[in-house]
């Protein structure tokens, strides 16, 4: 039986089914090849491999536990942030104003202070206070020309002699009475008064070189401990 004319007797091929062409032509693709979006080229996971998760899921809705959450944790991390500095400040300024009322009292006191004197202080004015010496207080006074150290302990005897050693004298130079050693002016700034009682005292003024620290010393011997008294000046010299 013969072929109609312009009929193709022999096997298909590719391009010749048009119907195929017609979905080449719907979907963008060459005929007989899969439109694009059906596999890894598409941008779509590999091919038997696990699809990938979101990077972060949907915001929480307003309301909910997890916006709640968030909040809550927002709002701490802000009063951390202010109350923590703030705190410091707030201690520091306590700190600092405590100290200054320290030294305030310190500088405004018209008394003896019960303490022993600084190491500064005693290198300073040049007064030496034994180790074992009890009843140990201070008064320093400062101006611009002229600073003084009053001290004031007990000591034993046979300590007394140490000390005096210490400043560069010794027991012979004492002098009886207590005239010979601290100043009326001087005792009755921190409120020593020589005159009352019945005390045997003993006195020098001593100063170790030129330009070192004057000491006015007095020494009561009436008591089984030694109570000593030692006023310390130093005079600034200007340039």
């Amino acid at each position: 039986m013969n072929a109609a004319p312009g009929t193709r007797t022999g096997p298909a091929e590719p391009g010749d089914d048009p119907a195929a062409e017609h979905a080449g032509e719907r979907t963008g693709a060459p005929a007989g090849q899969e439109p694009p979006g059906d596999g890894p080229a598409a941008g779509g996971p590999p091919a038997g491999g696990p699809a990938q998760p979101y990077a972060s899921g949907p915001p929480p809705e307003r309301g909910s536990p997890q916006w709640l959450r968030r909040r809550l944790v927002t709002l701490a991390v802000v009063f951390l942030l202010i109350a923590i500095p703030a705190g410091y400040l707030v201690m520091s300024a306590f700190v600092s104003r405590d100290t200054g009322r320290s030294k305030a009292r310190e500088v405004t006191l018209t008394s003896l202070y019960w303490h022993w004197p600084s190491r500064v202080q005693q290198r300073i004015y040049d007064v030496d206070v034994p180790d074992h010496a009890r009843n140990v207080a201070y008064y320093e006074q400062n101006s611009w020309k002229v600073s003084s150290l009053h001290t004031q302990f007990r000591v034993q005897h046979r300590k007394l002699d140490a000390f005096l050693t210490s400043v560069g004298s010794s027991r012979s130079a004492l002098k009886e009475g207590w005239r010979n050693g601290v100043t009326k002016e001087h005792g009755d700034e921190v409120g020593w008064d020589f005159e009352a009682g019945e005390h045997r005292y003993w006195g020098m003024v001593h100063q170790r070189s030129k330009g070192t620290p004057e000491l006015e010393i007095t020494v009561d011997t009436s008591t089984p401990k030694a109570t000593v008294y030692v006023v310390s000046t130093v005079r600034f010299r200007g340039p």
